[in-house]
């Protein structure tokens, strides 16, 4: 029987093979990251020591693994005296840890926030953030702070990205305050980005959490929205099921290129909420992306139906002109629908969704056409 160290280093090794042979690795995946519990305790001089039961090998040589496969290797602390599984934190021990992970060339750093000492978030994770900068090795920082202290203020200075509420647990909703959840479902990390979407731009990100898609808490519609607005609202796309037992549907929706494109899109725009219905029964979220290739303004939107029956939902392109820029009144549109990977046409005006289903979505890519372009059919709704 393979021993327990043997089984968790085969948990990785297959993870990252996985990632490769699904494909995942090549639309974008590139980032295999250790949770809490592979620190044990600390030498007398103060380095960090991994747990030599767990991982005998060292996180040298799971570094080294990864990179073999062309990706890269994250790792996890807390900006505490413990990390939240009680093992050795990195309060105070800042500048040695981040030598140490340069030296294991790790590539990713999950800060957490459990054991703090009460000290003020912007303090600690601009210490650590010194440190790892002072090593000359570039290691993205993922500041973990549940959202607390207004990260998405302070954190555009400070990390690449900022969780900004708590923990999410795989389901809808979880029928708590969005703002103060501790196990937040989906609906409700959704809502507490209406007034902090703005923050998000190049280089720091607000993180919305890990993606729940393929854990089985939700429909595959739901997992369909999860991902679309994680995308459009450019939070880090972190896959969190077992993919090395991946199902079909699963992937075809982690491995949906036009969305990724959409959550990579180089001007780094976040989607805002631009309407919503009085009762809540649907969602318009829309963005500015990058202009094409034609230099021709684009936009993604985001038709969410927040209700428990299908229906049709009417688009006003009054809503989305303003982030297309110089759009005249009576310019026109092309439709694509990034899911069915189809174009919809050229419209005027408005857009009718039809039966958006009972907590799904639609995602359009809007393409600003010119009035002097090439004839093309119009469709008027």
């Amino acid at each position: 029987m393979a021993s327990e160290e043997h089984r968790r280093w085969d948990l990785i090794r297959e993870t990252t093979d996985a990632l490769v042979r699904t494909g995942l690795r090549d639309v974008g995946y590139r980032y295999v990251n250790l949770d809490d519990c592979w620190q044990k305790t600390r030498a007398p001089s103060g380095e960090i020591l991994p747990d030599k039961n767990a991982f005998p090998s060292g996180m040298k040589a799971l570094s080294d693994y990864v990179h073999g496969k062309d990706m890269l290797f994250g790792l996890y602390s807390s900006a505490g005296t413990k990390t939240c599984a009680r093992r050795p934190g990195s309060l105070s021990y800042e500048e040695i840890d981040a030598i140490t992970y340069a030296k294991w060339e790790v590539d990713y750093l999950k800060y957490d926030n459990c054991y703090n000492q009460r000290i003020p978030s912007k303090t600690r994770y601009t210490k650590m953030r010194d440190a790892l900068n002072a090593t000359g090795r570039p290691i993205l920082y993922s500041i973990c702070n549940w959202g607390r202290e207004g990260p998405w203020i302070w954190g555009p200075e400070v990390g690449n990205s900022w969780r900004t509420t708590g923990d999410i647990h795989d389901r809808y909703s979880v029928f708590q305050n969005s703002l103060t959840c501790g196990r937040c479902g989906m609906l409700q990390i959704v809502d507490s980005m209406v007034n902090i979407a703005k923050y998000a731009a190049p280089g720091g990100f607000n993180d919305l959490d890990m993606l729940e898609v393929g854990n089985g808490g939700m429909t595959h519609e739901e997992y369909k929205t999860h991902f679309s607005l994680w995308a459009a609202l450019k939070s880090p796309l972190l896959i969190g099921c077992d993919v090395r037992n991946i199902d079909d549907k699963t992937l075809s929706i982690l491995n949906n290129t036009e969305i990724i494109a959409i959550n990579q899109d180089p001007l780094g725009k976040s989607a805002k909420l631009v309407y919503r219905q009085r009762r809540k029964l649907w969602d318009i979220w829309a963005g500015e992306l990058s202009p094409n290739a034609k230099g021709e303004g684009q936009a993604v939107v985001v038709i969410f139906n927040r209700g428990s029956i299908a229906r049709d939902i009417f688009l006003d392109f009054a809503l989305i002109m303003p982030l297309l820029p110089e759009a005249p009144p009576t310019s026109m549109l092309l439709l694509r629908e990034l899911w069915e990977k189809k174009d919809l046409g050229y419209f005027r005006q408005s857009y009718t969704a039809k039966a958006v289903p009972m907590h799904g979505v639609v995602v359009l890519k809007a393409t600003l056409k010119n009035r002097k372009a090439k004839p093309f059919t119009i469709n008027l709704q």
